[in-house]
């Protein structure tokens, strides 16, 4: 019996690796509806080769891509748009799976509807958590839906950790005998550089990096660590976790992807190649595992390990993300809004690269802070911080 999977941004990077594991085991999965933003090209190509029942596509790409399914014969697929059809296809009651793999703050509600109508659901969306994260977790519990995470890192905590860790009491602090996360970083394309090299760097600069392939706004943010901030996060919502029981260590090579310590001395490491297609795997198919092509790990060809502490004054964004985490409430969303606006805003060359974080510190101390109530509230300062940030980026001549 198959299981029926939506993929929400299915023509990023999490959504090609995700479809590459589901090609490779299509007698277990089946691709029932994906999402694109605009990338019609590669949307295409997934409806030939997969045939989902539903896509969804923003309204203005609508009569492009009915258009272009009629030319292929393939006018039996059903064209929904815009966020309605995404909510729609995550919470249908024929879908079985879904990977949350939009960027940013535009896959919340989506991701949500599908933890309501009580799927599995492969968390790549971390900002869906750094917005709403006592609520989405408050409603996998009662809906009983599986949240599995497919972030390298936090699959990689989650591995290390025991099997029940997820059900145990959330108390914030470690429980079962684990006394710390340690989270790992890359430390991104510019862990060498110079406070004053970082402030001449270009978004093609910033968009390389050294080990994983991922797109712009995720490269960006790997770059100024901001992505770390917001896994720090994420685990802390994940894990049930105190901000101060996860410390952030910068490993270059990428081979391991984070450590769980106990209280007995022992640290549990998650190692493997740097490739998607293993975390997204295992999140498929947990408890079980599912074969990939990612080779094994050659422990003679990695045949070293580098460990340091991040430069959080080269770096000042995942200090930002600490901050806003211990804060609570509605800082998390707040800074990622202003993360969100002053990376777009870089990769447009419109502000320098030291100015993202800049922006970030700006706008988390001209938003007031509140208590996270209901998605309403977040979504409407979501918006006013965007509003505030640009306001801020206009101002430094951006």
């Amino acid at each position: 019996m198959t299981q029926a999977v939506c993929i929400l941004g299915a023509t990023g990077s999490i959504g090609q690796s995700t479809l590459k594991v589901l090609e490779q085991h299509s007698e277990q999965y089946t691709v029932f509806a994906v999402s694109a933003y605009s990338r019609l090209d590669e949307l295409l190509e997934i409806c030939r080769k997969f045939h989902p029942k539903i896509v969804v596509v923003p309204n203005e790409k609508v009569s492009e891509l009915q258009q272009r399914l009629n030319q292929e014969k393939l006018n039996q697929i059903e064209i929904l748009s815009d966020e309605t059809g995404l909510i729609e296809i995550a919470k249908h009651p024929d879908v079985d799976i879904v990977m949350a793999a939009i960027v940013g703050a535009a896959g919340l509600l989506p991701t949500l509807a599908a933890v309501k109508a009580g799927k599995r659901v492969l968390l790549a969306n971390k900002e869906a958590l750094v917005m709403s994260g006592d609520i989405m977790m408050q409603a996998a519990r009662e809906h009983n839906a599986l949240l599995l995470p497919v972030d390298s890192e936090h699959n990689a905590i989650f591995q290390s950790l025991p099997h029940d860790y997820l059900t145990t009491e959330r108390t914030g602090q470690p429980q079962l005998g684990v006394s710390r996360i340690l989270l790992t970083a890359s430390g991104g394309p510019f862990l060498n550089h110079s406070l004053e090299q970082l402030s001449g760097v270009t978004p093609q600069q910033a968009c390389k990096h050294p080990n994983w392939s991922m797109g712009q706004k995720i490269s960006v943010d790997s770059a100024t660590l901001m992505n770390k901030g917001l896994e720090l996060i994420e685990a802390c919502h994940l894990f049930s976790i105190s901000e101060h029981f996860v410390t952030v260590v910068v490993h270059p090579q990428s081979i391991i992807h984070s450590m769980v310590q106990y209280v007995d001395g022992s640290t549990l490491a998650q190692m493997g190649n740097p490739d998607m297609c293993t975390p997204i795997a295992h999140a498929l198919a947990w408890p079980k595992r599912l074969k990939t092509h990612v080779p094994a790990l050659d422990l003679f060809a990695t045949a070293q390990l580098d460990f340091q502490a991040p430069d959080e004054v080269k770096f000042p964004a995942l200090n930002l993300a600490r901050q806003a985490m211990r804060a609570g409430g509605l800082a998390p969303t707040i800074l990622n809004a202003a993360n969100e606006i002053a990376v777009a805003a870089f990769l447009q060359q419109r502000i320098r690269f030291t100015q993202i974080a800049q922006v970030v510190e700006q706008t988390l101390d001209a938003v007031q802070n509140a208590k996270a109530e209901n998605i309403d509230i977040i979504l409407h300062t979501d918006m006013i911080a965007r509003q505030i940030a640009e306001k801020y980026i206009v101002d430094i001549g951006g």
